[in-house]
């Protein structure tokens, strides 16, 4: 955590950061302390800053509890992220998460994943579907070669 100086400008207390999400100071404490979405910065007297990253991450971690997903839930993906993708610091205010009941899926790259779990849930349709054409090309070439002659013996036409 940095320590914010002088002017707060781009740094916004709790009161106004609860108020602006719509959820109470004791929520955003709870948060804090128990590292669902920590403040970037500390004044020099121990009071919480926000910087805008922080508030997209807490806005994410609100739009997720409102569609059913714990807050279990949603620290156990930020833990799975960090370790999966250690490149990123902010999980909640830098990828895109989807929730779908009590899961958290990522979009990230061309496809998504469960955050938990690292399990694949989402493939690209385009790419599926150039297999799928490649696949019927190479079956309609194999129909297309020459084919033995049935192995039955041959009938003698009366006439």
């Amino acid at each position: 955590m940095t320590t914010a100086t002088g002017h707060d400008g781009d740094r916004y207390r709790s009161g106004e950061v609860a108020q602006m999400l719509g959820i109470s100071r004791r929520q955003l404490q709870y948060w804090a302390r128990t590292d669902l979405v920590r403040p970037s910065c500390q004044t020099p007297g121990g009071h919480h800053r926000y910087t805008f990253r922080d508030l997209v991450a807490l806005k994410a971690a609100k739009r997720l509890l409102e569609a059913g997903v714990s807050v279990q839930r949603i620290r156990r993906s930020i833990q799975a992220l960090r370790r999966t993708l250690p490149q990123v610091d902010h999980p909640l205010a830098e990828l895109v998460l989807v929730a779908t009941g009590d899961v958290v899926l990522v979009m990230h790259g061309e496809g998504a994943f469960e955050a938990v779990t690292g399990q694949e849930w989402v493939f690209e349709v385009a790419r599926f579907e150039r297999e799928v054409a490649a696949f019927r090309r190479s079956e309609g070439a194999d129909r297309n070669a020459p084919r033995a002659a049935p192995s039955s013996p041959a009938r003698a036409r009366a006439g």
